[in-house]
């Protein structure tokens, strides 16, 4: 993750006093650069994950979706739906304020209380989002330690770089995954010092894992906290869903794990666990936690019951690790560039903007297949790509379609100017 720097004294000075001018241009650059987000209008629909209906132009045809975060399909499981629309009809529609008026329910206190379970810990608390979860939770603990230095691995994510910005206090930025380069970060600071080490499990662009064993060494060692991200790892790996953690029987190293309800658990929100000391920290503290309103009772309900099902069985992430390995398989027999990592997403390699819009709009244009650019600033620029996140419910049908298109595109793509025509 490249985090968007700020704008130069030089580019604030151009501004000439008329805004609509100003905005304009702005994204037009963006679209110049193949920067612009197109959204897709899609109508999943329930029962039939990863299919679903895209609305253009007037028109309605079903798409099968490659790039999706519901990992699972937990979002249309029967238990799933069941529960939301059993809270929502005994609770209703919202939560009707903030944790500390009125917002705090049922279904939220028994949600976070199996969240603590799901990792070992004393004690949860749940956000609007996972990334409200990290902004909310970093800046709070953050706050609390003087002279506090934040060293964080150099792919971690949006949210994360938003909450170091947000707790304004002395940041390093350690190489990807290098526990080397981290030591020394950490060897050149007083014992003594507060020190938090923020890194991920799975790095959604690339697809690797963090060195937690490690890095939890290390922070031990040199007396740091440990706040490890496991958004796109938690309900996916480990015996119950943990994560990287649990299935590498390291929950108990982390000081704070945080996840997401929004992805492999199909609902929406974000949490941490942690002791009851650092979750009451951030309850106290954190902005993000105190003045948002809370999880409707339906959605938590609904989470609930996903991390239930997949504490209980392990049959969507068996078929998921097994189609993801079909796939990076069947890439690979058509010489399609895929970096090679031991998680369920499949980045595709492309290494220019233009090409990669181009190659997802004749995909879905030509094809019914759905995947998202990846461009910059998400990717640093030269590594543009695709990004696939094959799940249990892509038939082997689907993975061969997938190839057999992607390959064609591909080939056309980069015998094209993919300039002029990613801007047609």
């Amino acid at each position: 993750m490249v985090p968007i720097t700020d704008k130069s004294s030089t580019d604030r000075m151009t501004f000439d006093g008329d805004y609509t001018a100003r905005f304009a241009a702005q994204l037009n650059r963006l679209k110049s650069e193949n920067r612009y987000r197109h959204f897709v209008e899609l109508e999943r629909i329930a029962g039939r994950h990863p299919v679903a209906r895209r609305h253009h132009d007037g028109e309605v045809r079903e798409v099968t979706v490659w790039c999706s975060n519901d990992y699972l399909g937990m979002g249309q499981h029967p238990d799933v739906i069941a529960a939301m629309r059993d809270a929502a009809g005994t609770w209703g529609a919202g939560a009707g304020g903030t944790r500390n008026i009125s917002g705090t329910s049922h279904a939220l206190v028994a949600l976070e209380a199996e969240l603590a379970a799901l990792h070992g810990k004393e004690r949860a608390l749940t956000f609007t989002s996972g990334y409200v979860a990290n902004e909310a939770s970093l800046a709070a603990l953050a706050a609390q330690l003087p002279d506090v230095l934040i060293l964080s691995d150099a792919m971690n994510h949006a949210s994360i770089i938003s909450g170091i910005r947000m707790a304004r206090v002395e940041k390093a930025i350690f190489r990807h995954n290098d526990v080397a380069h981290l030591e020394s970060l950490l060897a050149e600071q007083p014992r003594e010092r507060a020190k938090i080490i923020v890194f991920e499990s799975v790095y959604s662009m690339d697809g690797d894992t963090g060195p937690i064993a490690e890095i939890a060494a290390l922070a031990r060692q040199y007396n740091a906290l440990t706040y490890l991200d496991e958004v796109h790892a938690v309900g996916m790996y480990g015996a119950e869903g943990g994560g990287i953690a649990q299935l590498r029987g390291l929950q108990g190293e982390i000081d704070v794990i945080q996840g997401t309800l929004g992805k492999a658990y199909g609902a929406a929100g974000g949490y941490i666990a942690a002791s009851d000391l650092i979750c009451d920290t951030v309850r106290s503290h954190g902005s993000g936690f105190i003045f948002t309103t809370a999880m409707p009772p339906a959605t938590a309900a609904a989470a609930h019951a996903a991390i239930r099902h997949l504490r209980a069985s392990g049959a969507e992430r068996a078929a998921q690790q097994r189609q993801a390995k079909r796939l990076k398989e069947a890439a690979r027999a058509a010489g399609i560039p895929i970096l090679e990592g031991d998680t369920h997403i499949v980045p595709v390699m492309v290494g220019d903007a233009a090409a990669t819009t181009r190659i997802c709009r004749l995909l879905l244009d030509e094809h019914g297949i759905y995947v998202q650019p990846i461009n910059y600033p998400t990717v640093p620029r030269g590594t543009e790509r695709l990004r696939l996140t094959p799940g249990p419910y892509h038939t082997d049908a689907m993975i061969d379609r997938l190839v057999t298109a992607l390959r064609e595109v591909t080939d056309r793509v980069m015998t094209e100017d993919p300039d002029v025509e990613a801007a047609q």
